[in-house]
């Protein structure tokens, strides 16, 4: 059985190379991370596991792969980037990886959460083009923080805050219990929270749930933190909330557009904080994924 790892970007070709033991499958590592969609079937040259970092598999260039029959998808969000049910009507099977970067993106989610509150990035800005800017920040401590969803990383986001002396509320689609945190209903997280913070995964379900009547319920001068995908946020909605001072700030990693454009409506807003969609990345996650994602390869193999 083979495998072609099609994406991998130098750091995780370097460690997917050293978490190689004998007897593992043969698996072919192309160290270019831009590939396009149609390079796939190519790539693969009818191997049978495809292990996928970034680039979009559409159902259509799936077809054109002989010989694929799993996909090995280096994160959680494998929807944004692919139809897992349509593949698997190809009989091609998509395992994701849990858990691998929960500390990391936590970590991610409170660093833009305290970055909103004290605007460094825009006195930063404001430095080193010659003005002095000194402007009011938010004191979190005593502050609500409201995370929407609450799986590993919005435990460590959870866990983080509370040392920090804020007050954690949580809403869930199923029962959840943690300690110290008062998980409440939808409407009362978005009208009782001075800073939000999103930990879902994309769905059909989640797509579009952060809607505008969310914005305007939400206190005025509010934060928001998005670190799981930006289709879960109405962006024109935030985007207004942002221009009017519904929205205090926004911290975003993630968006609909990846890369986002340099003329991007986002871009033009001194309110916000935008990352690169790298919340997941140190050295600790990546090892952890790469890790998981051998284990995958290993069992498919078996």
């Amino acid at each position: 059985m083979r495998g072609v790892f099609v994406d991998a970007n130098e750091s995780l070709a370097v460690i997917f190379e050293r978490l190689h033991k004998p007897g593992d499958p043969e698996v072919r590592i192309n160290r270019d991370p831009d590939i396009k969609p149609e390079d796939y079937p190519k790539l693969l040259d009818g191997a049978e596991i495809a292990i996928v970092d970034h680039t979009a598999l559409p159902t259509e260039i799936a077809k054109q792969c002989k010989g694929l029959k799993h996909v090995v998808f280096l994160g959680t969000g494998a929807r944004s980037y692919m139809n897992p049910e349509e593949l698997a009507e190809l009989g091609i099977t998509v395992y994701l990886i849990k858990g691998y970067g929960d500390t990391a993106v936590a970590e991610c989610a409170v660093a833009l959460m305290w970055e909103a509150a004290r605007g460094l990035a825009k006195m930063d800005r404001g430095i080193r083009a010659g003005n002095w800017l000194r402007d009011d920040g938010m004191q979190l401590t005593g502050k609500t923080l409201g995370l929407i969803g609450f799986g590993g990383i919005a435990a460590e986001v959870a866990r983080i805050a509370l040392g920090s002396g804020m007050r954690v509320i949580a809403w869930n689609r199923s029962p959840k219990k943690f300690p110290k945190v008062e998980f409440v209903e939808y409407e009362e997280l978005l009208t009782e929270s001075d800073v939000i913070s999103i930990h879902l995964l994309l769905n059909d379900e989640t797509r579009g749930m952060v809607s505008r009547a969310c914005f305007e319920a939400m206190k005025s001068g509010a934060i928001l933190v998005n670190t799981a995908r930006g289709a879960i946020v109405d962006e024109e909605a935030m985007i207004d909330a942002l221009k009017s001072g519904q929205l205090r700030h926004a911290g975003l990693d993630v968006f609909n557009t990846e890369p986002l454009p340099a003329d991007h409506p986002l871009t033009k807003l001194p309110n916000v904080t935008l990352s690169a969609h790298s919340a997941f990345r140190t050295p600790e996650a990546s090892e952890n994924l790469i890790r998981a994602a051998w284990e995958h390869c290993r069992r498919i193999a078996k």
